[in-house]
């Protein structure tokens, strides 16, 4: 009896799609790393000053000393300033109320309405580049608290949230 040889026949197995990505994800990130190394860094001379002992402190003699200018800071222009008023309290109509009080004041208001989250107290929320003119906002409405902008919030604009009616 002659033995017969049974060929197993298995074609070529691909990898995983999961497998090819993490791949490709290794190369970008390798490529990335490369593309965004930075040179040396450059040195600097560093020189120490010592401090003469006190017998050889010499005595102050009065001069005139410069005086500095502070950077003037930013004019806020009001009416170049969006705003959004939200309501989170049940009065009915209060960011209504508060958004005329604004725009009586001069800042741009774009529009009102129900703010649906928890808000510990009424504040006044920036992007970065406003933070004086949320400063000013809040002064202007008597505000007592301002945050940097959260979440789902715009950035081009000022965002208060009210939890209770302005004095």
């Amino acid at each position: 009896m002659a033995s017969k040889r049974v060929r197993n026949q298995r074609g070529v197995v691909f990898p995983s799609p999961v497998v090819m990505l993490s791949v490709i994800a290794v190369a970008m990130a390798a490529v990335a790393f490369v593309a965004t190394r930075g040179g040396e860094p450059t040195e600097r001379e560093v020189t120490t000053v010592s401090n003469p002992r006190p017998s050889e402190t010499p005595s102050p003699t009065p001069t005139a000393t410069p005086t500095k200018d502070k950077p003037a800071k930013p004019v806020v222009k009001r009416g170049k300033v969006y705003v959004e008023v939200y309501n989170n309290s049940g009065i009915t109509g209060l960011a209504g109320r508060v958004a005329d009080r604004a725009t009586t004041v001069g800042w741009q208001v774009v529009g009102s309405d129900n703010w649906y989250g928890t808000i510990p107290t009424t504040t006044v929320y920036y992007p970065q580049r406003l933070k004086a003119a949320a400063k000013v906002l809040a002064l202007d409405l008597g505000v007592q608290r301002t945050a940097p902008a959260v979440g789902a919030m715009k950035l081009d604009r000022l965002t208060l949230i009210l939890t209770a009616p302005l004095s």
